[in-house]
């Protein structure tokens, strides 16, 4: 697929490992200019982990891109680790990776589940936010889990019926507690097939045409277990947010400023999220891309989120 509206391929001028709490130790990188503006990008999933694709939406003359994979995802080790992995310890990460690399404030990007992220970063520590770019927003609601694993039926009749076929008929009533079972089973011949068959088929929902290059890249075995197996888990915890959701926290950036990028027929995250989060941020315009689903890659979605980027840049 071209992608002539993204910015040029570019490596990264530093990487590096940075020990967590546990076992676990962060994957991180920089790209652009040191001495430019700092964004830090934040992937989705949870578990889906970083690529060098996610460089592009930057322009690296302007901007200092801080990128990381969160716990159990991507390069981070150990892979799908579920120990110590939590929304808010997630957050603290961040903010140990702001210290680590010198940065005072920085702007935001994130799409799906890292605009959950994003947020609740950002009403943690708000003073070290410019600003948010987010993307396919997810706030974690239970109604928006009941509508990933049983709703998108109605929508994707053939994709749900693969994924609910990879378990017994008795165990499909609890879609999620049958496959949270089998990801967290230490046997790769058991946990392995049940990652793909749950990363597939959020691939095969995620664009508004279909698309085999994005199923083929959800279904490779690393990405995989770490995107069904985190993705379970923090869904069968509430997304580990707290009991008024992130909702219930847009006060306290109230004054921060958002763009917020949402595809008309996004089916994994509802444009009514993103709705409802605009109504509750003052200082939020929310862009439909009238011809997108889920995925950041699409024409209309990549346009939109590098023009919002853009404007930040100009705000200075």
């Amino acid at each position: 697929m071209p992608r002539g509206d993204l910015f040029p391929d570019i490596a990264p001028y530093e990487t590096g490992l940075l020990p967590l709490s546990g076992r676990h130790v962060m994957y991180w990188e920089q790209v652009g200019n040191p001495r430019g503006q700092p964004v830090l990008f934040l992937h989705g999933g949870p578990g889906a982990g970083a690529g060098a694709v996610h460089r592009r939406f930057f322009d690296p003359g302007h901007w200092r891109v801080a990128i990381f994979d969160q716990r159990g995802a991507g390069r981070s080790r150990p892979m799908g680790e579920l120990h110590e992995n939590t929304t808010p310890i997630l957050v603290e990460d961040i903010e140990a990776l702001r210290r680590f690399l010198g940065i005072e404030r920085w702007l935001l990007f994130g799409g799906s589940w890292g605009s959950t992220l994003a947020l609740a970063y950002a009403q943690a520590h708000p003073e070290r936010v410019i600003g948010c770019v987010l993307r396919g927003v997810f706030l974690g609601r239970p109604s928006e889990v009941e509508w990933f694993l049983y709703g998108l039926k109605r929508v994707f009749p053939d994709a749900w019926a693969a994924f609910a076929e990879h378990l017994p008929l008795e165990e499909r009533g609890d879609l999620l507690g049958s496959y949270l079972k089998r990801l967290c089973d230490p046997d790769p011949a058991v946990h392995l097939p049940a990652a793909r068959a749950w990363s597939q088929y959020e691939g095969n929902c995620s664009t508004l045409l279909p698309s085999p290059d994005t199923v083929a890249s959800f279904a490779q075995d690393r990405t995989a277990l770490g995107l069904a197996r985190i993705e379970a888990h923090y869904f069968a915890n509430g997304l580990f947010l707290p009991p008024g959701g992130l909702l219930g926290g847009m006060h306290r950036i109230a004054h921060v400023p958002a763009e917020i990028v949402q595809g008309r027929y996004d089916m994994i995250c509802p444009p009514e999220t993103a709705y409802d989060l605009a109504m509750a941020w003052p200082r939020a315009r929310l862009t439909v891309v009238a011809d997108a689903g889920h995925s950041a890659l699409e024409p209309g979605v990549r346009t939109a989120l590098v023009a919002a980027v853009e404007r930040f840049r100009r705000r200075g």
